[in-house]
């Protein structure tokens, strides 16, 4: 069943799952598909979380507690979702210990309402490093304007960081670009580099969809012809960038002091589409030094038929910039589809977000004592 998952993890991609919660971690099923489907990271987001949470199994005994004590909201939230991270990052120090922290890690995203806050955003960073006290984790800071500076800081720090909602080629570069700067700022303050661990996160399927039904409005062969190629070609491209950033003479000052690269990491890539194979983002985005992290839905898909033939991204830069440019020539504007991606995507999570504490907020009133 796994042996497309094996030949994957051969080809150097390494597998997350995009999914958590605490029966998740309680039945032994996250310690399974480490044994038996070469899992060897998580990602979480605000809605994984308000999906766990509100489904209510497994934190009723916490949020009885919590009301007892009448904590904020916020409060409750954190002290729940920190505590899913950390267990989570407990089953997984094995494959963090026997990667030598590359792998074997569990990320957390700062309140997606800080977006566009450096200094929020760098504080709940620091905060979230702090509750989930583990080494193995990756605190998740979206790649807004704001979030850039916020990235270089909390780097500095030696804080690990998964970097979120990457959608633009220029944006990709200026991730690397402060990801690098972080580690310049952390060989400064005297940090040990080689304990800093970073993925940048590169959201696939959300582009198809976007650019899909502009496609379907046109009515043309042309227009159709061009269906599902703008989210392979924008992450073939993105990896070209990594490629060029990690072979510059600034990194290689880095990489003689024990720095690791910022992989990069396939997110949402779960198909949306149900005219594509349910593997079209695992199967054609097979490149060495890569995350790709999958829901359920997906893992299971390639584990069953996925079609695992090598690196299917290297060879494809100049056929993946001709789809951009004939994307561009039928007039559909990548700036302004990436712009509005970014845009869509931080008000989801915000949503979520505001989801999660109202469904939580409930929950400790209907818990609390009477007074």
């Amino acid at each position: 069943m796994a042996d497309a998952l094996k030949r994957l993890s051969d080809e150097g991609v390494a597998i997350w799952l995009d999914d958590l919660s605490r029966t998740f971690i309680s039945s032994g099923e996250l310690a399974e598909l480490m044994d038996t489907s070469h899992l060897v990271g998580v990602t979480t987001n605000p809605t994984i979380f308000q999906k766990a949470i509100s489904g209510g199994k497994g934190y009723e005994r916490q949020l009885s507690d919590l009301a007892v004590r009448r904590v904020t909201v916020e409060e409750a939230v954190r002290m729940i979702t920190t505590a899913d991270v950390r267990d989570a990052a407990d089953v997984l120090r094995p494959v963090f210990e026997a990667t030598d922290g590359r792998d074997g890690r569990v990320s957390i995203e700062v309140d997606p309402r800080l977006a566009h806050n450096t200094h929020a955003t760098v504080a709940e960073a620091k905060q979230l490093a702090w509750l989930v006290d583990r080494p193995n984790t990756l605190i998740k800071i979206p790649a807004t304007e704001a979030g850039l500076p916020a990235i270089t800081e909390v780097i500095g720090l030696g804080i690990s960081v998964n970097v979120t909602l990457i959608f633009s080629l220029e944006r990709y570069r200026a991730v690397m670009d402060a990801y690098l700067s972080g580690l310049e700022k952390a060989s400064a303050a005297g940090l040990d580099l080689s304990r800093i661990q970073s993925v940048a996160s590169f959201f696939v399927s959300r582009v198809d969809s976007e650019i899909d039904k502009r496609l379907d409005g046109m009515g043309t062969e042309e227009a159709a012809a061009l269906r599902g190629k703008a989210a392979l070609a924008n992450a073939r491209l993105a990896y070209q960038a990594y490629e060029e950033v990690f072979a510059s003479d600034r990194w290689a000052a880095l990489e003689r002091e024990g720095a690791n690269r910022q992989r990069p990491l396939w997110a949402s890539t779960g198909v949306k589409d149900k005219a594509y194979k349910d593997t079209l983002y695992v199967d054609e985005l097979v490149a060495p030094g890569t995350v790709n992290t999958m829901p359920h839905a997906t893992l299971e898909a390639v584990a069953e038929h996925g079609e695992i033939t090598g690196d299917t991204v290297t060879g494809g830069y100049e056929q993946a910039r001709a789809d951009l440019d004939a994307l561009e020539k039928l007039g559909i504007s990548y700036d302004e589809v990436v712009r509005l991606l970014e845009d869509e995507g931080v008000e989801k999570f915000e949503k979520s977000w505001t989801d999660l504490l109202e469904s939580t907020e409930a929950e400790l009133k209907r818990l609390a004592p009477e007074a």
